[in-house]
């Protein structure tokens, strides 16, 4: 039985240790070279931290180095908590504060940035830690001690409270998942990876994974390919990628784009998106480009382990046609409920609740949080059974979901989930700000700032950039004198609503 996820990699480096498992626009590294310097980094970090099963920060970029630097964690018996080298200092000291880590990996390019949080945590060199000799026994004893209910890692999303939430996610949720998604998808080791989720993002998981456990390639391409399509498919026609695990942003955003007439991707065979509901004229100008392609819809929050749906595109679908979310991944189950936790009937709506192992272990030194977002199963009341409630709203028709809408404040923007608030908190501590509130333009893929204050729309853009990640950055800032106020006192949300959404042209 597997029971920890390094045994992907093992196998894989054994079977064929001269392929390329991950390549970046600098470097690549083999199974074989992944291997020896994950265990080296592995070995280092057991000697110096002294303890298995407890959290290691990893700076994470586009690179080959970033998926040894995870795997070496693992070795250690430790699970990796990975954070974006160009996330603003505040918010990594925010996350190094609720983790305690162990040690902070960083690689030679973010010396300094690494330097500036010795305060914070032990800091490991990931050059230096790579080179050590691996003492296998050491490594052997560390495996020894984590189980398969033991986390990978925990990766920190947005949270309405202004504090990030990490989410705790095992191995053997992995494992579930990634052997779920090899057989959905039809993935085999001739498969060629295109990467596009960053490694801190719960969509990289199915890359990473996916190339591990098959001895597969990855390429993972610079961000701004991401911004200028024709040079992101010129360059996977080049390196012959066969499958996509893309955020449906990137997705749409490609097709938009008229790069594909330009450019369309011949060796491309299976498209697997997630993030966002996936738009059926999209999908239209990619299989017109490229009619081989096969498009697969997932869906899930971080908190199911990526994806708890999934559904092949079996049929042609007219441009303003939904797309369905499918149906259950293997070992999970969807539940539709009403406020009261009682089960729909069929053309109801519902929200979408998942039982199953892919459930997080919960949200990191937050039982509050855990114990609102993970309850007990009202179907199952004898014995512990939790379900994990996902804010979103579904129906069934035919035997299959569709999405409807959110339930809260809580986004789908860029590909990633957001809460409003987060922003809200950090827009209320920039002085010189007297109130703000944020909407969601989804039409647009669009956040707006509404605020008052005595700051110009620069000075806020600017003091807003070294508070939040880019992708939480608000697109439109529009100041005024006052905020409107209903009759309780509180920000009249509705009436800016009307003012800036339905209103607007």
């Amino acid at each position: 039985m597997q029971r920890n996820v390094l045994e992907y990699l093992d196998a894989s480096a054994r079977r064929v240790p001269d392929k390329i498992a991950f390549a970046d626009d600098q470097t690549s590294v083999t199974f074989g070279a992944l291997s020896r310097q994950a265990q080296g980094l592995g070995t280092w970090l057991a000697r110096h931290t002294g303890a298995v099963n407890v959290p290691v920060a990893v700076f994470i970029d586009r690179t080959a180095q970033s998926i040894t630097a995870m795997q070496g964690v693992l070795y250690a018996g430790c699970c990796y908590v990975p954070i974006d080298n160009k996330m603003p200092e505040l918010r990594i000291r925010s996350i190094l504060k609720q983790v305690r880590p162990k040690a902070l990996v960083y690689a030679a390019a973010d010396e300094a940035l690494a330097q500036t949080l010795a305060d914070c945590c032990p800091l490991c060199p990931l050059e230096e830690a790579c080179a050590a000799e691996p003492d296998e026994a050491l490594l052997e004893r560390c495996r020894r001690r984590v189980l398969d209910v033991d986390p990978v890692y925990i990766l920190f999303t947005s949270g309405s409270t202004g504090t990030p939430k990490g989410i705790v996610i095992s191995h053997r949720s992995v494992i579930d998942f990634t052997e779920w998604m090899t057989a959905f998808c039809g993935y085999t080791g001739d498969e060629v990876f295109g990467n596009q989720a960053p490694f801190y993002f719960d969509l990289s998981v199915k890359d990473v994974y996916q190339t591990l456990k098959l001895g597969a390639t990855c390429h993972i391409y610079p961000r701004k390919f991401f911004t200028f399509p024709l040079l992101l498919l010129r360059a996977m026609e080049a390196d012959g990628v066969t499958a996509i695990n893309w955020a449906t942003s990137a997705f749409h955003l490609a097709a938009a784009s008229g790069a594909l007439a330009k450019c369309p991707p011949t060796t491309l065979r299976t498209a697997a998106l997630g993030g966002e509901a996936l738009q059926a004229k999209h999908v239209n100008a990619w299989r017109q480009a490229a009619p081989q392609l096969h498009v697969i819809n997932l869906y899930g929050p971080t908190e199911v382990t990526v994806d708890c749906t999934g559904y092949h595109l079996d049929r042609d679908f007219a441009d303003d046609e939904p797309i369905p979310l499918g149906t259950a991944c293997e070992n999970k189950e969807i539940l539709l409920l009403d406020e009261q936790l009682r089960p729909v009937t069929p053309g109801e709506p519902g929200e979408i609740c998942v039982r199953g192992c892919g459930l997080a272990k919960g949200y990191f030194g937050d039982w509050d949080k855990t114990r609102a977002a993970f309850v007990q199963n009202p179907l199952r009341p004898d014995y512990p059974d939790l379900l994990y409630r996902t804010g979103d709203l579904a129906v069934e028709r035919d035997g299959l979901l569709y999405f409807l809408s959110r339930q809260d404040g809580q986004i789908k923007h860029m590909g990633y989930r957001i809460e409003l608030g987060e922003i809200e908190v950090a827009l209320h501590a920039v002085e010189g700000i007297d109130a703000a509130v944020c909407l969601y333009d989804g039409s647009r893929d669009r956040i707006l700032c509404i605020y008052a204050g005595a700051l110009d729309s620069d000075s806020l853009v600017k003091a807003m950039r070294r508070a939040v990640p880019k992708y939480m950055l608000p697109n439109v800032y529009h100041r005024l004198e006052r905020l409107p106020y209903n009759a309780n006192g509180k920000v009249d949300r509705v009436k800016l609503k009307e003012q800036y959404l339905d209103g607007a042209n």
